[in-house]
């Protein structure tokens, strides 16, 4: 990024970013397939009717970098793997020959990076899921920071901005050479989705990449549950559970959190999947968006969920199927926050995240939400988008 001509004075030339989009990324996530690794799941989310989302979300990440780094060179993938994207937004990048661009698979990402990184960029930036971050990982090691756009289902690494926006914003202070965006070794996570769509929860840390930080433009990896918590959540499921109303739906959302209240009232649920609750009887197990919302359709409903413990995501990381317009429909005074007072105060920054994809929504639900902590508790939290 900075040279220095025969007289010593640093000639700053512009940053040369590696810009990859993983175009598949997220589709899985509101038809509720919990991920879109595979091309066997690909073709099932295009079935249920899934729409690509990882151009869109990348293309908010370059809008905010080029806002605030107007002078910046990008390496890219034809098509939709960034050259898209980046045209777009007026850049005129290079674009590398990659063989197999055109089916959008790993080895195109991994391709990608391995040639961003022997071209010398000063940063990937990258909109995906943990399935991409691994892929860069693979391929580029340490040799380069990476940085992700979240655009995934399943984003439970550290390397991920908390919205878009976000990221794109770091990206450009990282390029800057500012101060405030320093290098950490981060988390690369990701969960075996098999075993997810199976009900069990089998994450794995493939290694740390080095990427930019700033604590509040970056999300934590995903953090497990404190000992002692047990009793508590469950007190306050029970509580839950016989607060529920005649004729009114509940939305459960994912997690472990949100089964002890289908425990509580003895009726099956999914793990990792949004469920329906009428009348204390499941209605709907493991619902798509387009599910929820013919469920609702004219009757009141409430939504119930829990914290992502480390991130601190409300809504937009793993409950996709929880839409924004889900949640318009339900409005947000029938959000029903589950949560132990030990995640709130390890809460990145102190606040609640919301990025659900609808700027709209994101707004509606900032402010503070209440937060049922224990039995006849309540703490009010911070929610940022």
């Amino acid at each position: 990024m900075v040279d220095s001509d025969r007289t010593g004075v640093p000639d700053r030339s512009p940053p040369l970013l590696g810009f990859i989009v993983n175009p598949v990324a997220g589709m899985g996530g509101s038809v509720g397939l919990k991920g879109t690794d595979g091309q066997a799941t690909v073709n099932e989310a295009m079935r249920r009717g899934a729409r690509p989302v990882a151009g869109e979300r990348a293309a908010k990440a370059i809008d905010r970098l080029t806002a605030s780094l107007p002078q910046v060179n990008v390496i890219t993938v034809a098509g939709p793997m960034g050259e898209q994207v980046v045209r777009e937004a007026g850049i005129e990048p290079s674009v590398l020959d990659i063989p197999h661009v055109g089916s959008s698979t790993s080895i195109d990402t991994r391709e990608a990076a391995e040639s961003m990184a022997d071209r010398g960029v000063d940063l990937i930036l990258f909109a995906g899921g943990d399935g991409t971050a691994r892929d860069i990982l693979g391929a580029s090691g340490q040799q380069v920071p990476m940085l992700g756009v979240p655009a995934g289902v399943k984003m439970h690494s550290a390397v991920f901005g908390t919205t878009p926006a976000n990221a794109g914003h770091l990206a450009a202070l990282f390029l800057a050479g500012s101060p405030r965006a320093l290098l950490r070794d981060a988390e690369v996570m990701d969960l075996d989705e098999d075993a997810v769509r199976a009900g069990t929860v089998s994450a794995q840390l493939y290694g740390h990449a080095r990427s930019p930080f700033e604590r509040r433009l970056v999300q934590n990896a995903k953090a497990g549950s404190v000992p002692g918590e047990n009793e508590t959540l469950d007190a306050v499921a029970r509580q839950v559970a016989e607060g529920m109303r005649a004729g009114r739906i509940y939305i459960l959302g994912p997690g472990t959190t949100t089964r002890r209240v289908a425990d509580a009232l003895g009726i099956p649920s999914t793990l990792l999947g949004i469920d329906a609750v009428l009348d204390r009887q499941a209605i709907g197990l493991d619902l798509n968006e387009q599910a929820l919302l013919r469920i609702i359709e004219g009757r009141e409903a409430e939504i119930i969920v829990s914290v992502l413990g480390g991130q601190g995501s409300l809504f937009g990381r793993g409950n996709q199927q929880i839409s924004a317009e889900v949640i318009r429909r339900v409005g947000r005074d029938r959000i029903n926050v589950i949560s132990t007072v030990e995640k709130l105060i390890n809460l990145p920054a102190g606040a609640l995240q919301v990025d659900t994809g609808d700027s709209e929504i994101d707004v509606m639900l900032t402010g503070h939400i209440p937060v049922i902590t224990g039995p006849h508790r309540i703490t009010l939290v911070k929610v940022r988008a």
